[in-house]
């Protein structure tokens, strides 16, 4: 589906500020279960957003879906200086960090003098400027403006509570899965998905707190280059293929996208049927997956989740986890031993398994 373009109206003088949109590109997407529509002049940004949400299941979280809106626009170059005569011009590997600002009911993310992110959750609606010398960085762009818009709006919006997780399912059931950087979210989740699992997201999951729904963006898998040595020839040669992408700790990861026929996105939002923080001690020779108790998976979860603890639903959605039996998953001798254990996890339902039903009455 093609960006419509809605014609100006042509009187300046009626609407000096351009506010009410004319020959504006407009994308109308379903994402995290809200209705968004994306509008700009500029062809190179709505390819962005089309990059970053093209393709994705239409999860639904309420009959109406919350309707917000996203308008960018380009600004000016950041600077139009030459370099010294002489000076080898040295490319940046990422534009400068941008500062998160906050006001009452607004959040700000400032860049240099030509970008700003402005977003308002009262109004439904995000404004972002974006200098035209960050069209060299569209990883950036899309990662650190675009769907910054998005996920704060739809979190805010829908009283969604924000999680830095990963969530894999099937039949309608998901786990969410929890654990430092560097825990192995993404190498769990990749081989979850070449085993056929439902992906919902592997970094950021959004969830209703009273029905337990997790929704979430599957349109990227990081992948770090050491993990390709646990895949097969034909998948990592799969991956390789795929982009690479900078972190602004340094880290390089491919950024593969999920979108293909290969992988399976969830088709839904799925429900919170199990806990599961990745830990770094081996398994040696007991199982992979040891229940917790009750108030030791509370803890972790929230320990994990400094920013989303101190949200509004935050007390809400930790009722309900109580309810949700909770396991360390212990590292095995290859991350598939880890993804087939997600994956027998999620084939007995709870008052099957004596060690879920166990955890539930602790």
């Amino acid at each position: 589906m093609r960006a419509s373009r809605i014609r100006p109206s042509g009187d300046i003088a009626s609407d000096p500020f351009r506010e009410r949109g004319g020959g504006l590109l407009r994308i109308r997407r379903q994402v995290l279960g809200g209705a968004f529509e994306f509008a700009s002049e500029s062809a190179q940004l709505m390819r962005l957003v089309r990059w970053a949400y093209d393709g994705l299941p239409r999860h639904r979280l309420a009959a109406s879906p919350a309707r917000m809106a996203v308008r960018l626009a380009l600004g000016g170059r950041t600077s139009t200086g030459r370099a010294p005569r002489g000076a080898r011009a040295r490319r940046p590997q990422a534009p400068d960090p941008f500062a998160m600002l906050s006001a009452p009911g607004l959040l700000c993310g400032a860049g240099d003098g030509a970008t700003a992110a402005v977003m308002s959750a009262g109004q439904r609606a995000a404004l972002i400027v974006v200098a035209r010398d960050l069209l060299r960085f569209p990883y950036h762009v899309r990662y650190e403006l675009i769907e910054l818009a998005v996920f704060t709006l739809a979190a805010r919006v829908q009283e969604l509570m924000p999680l830095h997780a990963a969530c894999v399912g099937r039949g309608g059931r998901g786990l969410l899965l929890i654990g430092d950087s560097g825990a192995g979210k993404s190498t769990a989740v990749l081989h979850c998905a070449l085993r056929g699992l439902e992906l919902v997201a592997e970094d950021s999951v959004f969830v209703a707190p009273r029905p337990l729904l997790a929704t979430g963006v599957a349109n990227f898998l990081h992948v770090r280059g050491e993990s390709l040595r646990f895949l097969s020839p034909a998948d990592a040669r799969l991956i390789r293929r795929a982009p690479i992408i900078r972190r602004r700790s340094g880290v390089r990861k491919f950024e593969l996208d999920l979108r293909w026929r290969r992988f399976r996105l969830a088709p839904r939002p799925l429900e919170i049927a199990g806990l599961v923080a990745l830990a770094a001690r081996p398994a040696g020779g007991e199982r992979l997956l040891v229940p917790m108790a009750r108030e030791e998976a509370l803890a972790r979860l929230r320990a994990s989740q400094p920013y989303a603890a101190g949200q509004p639903g935050w007390r809400l959605f930790a009722q309900r986890m109580r309810t949700v039996p909770a396991f360390e998953l212990r590292r095995g001798r290859h991350p598939g031993e880890s993804a087939a254990a997600l994956e027998e996890l999620l084939r007995v339902r709870p008052r099957q398994d004596p060690t879920l039903r166990k955890t539930r009455n602790m």
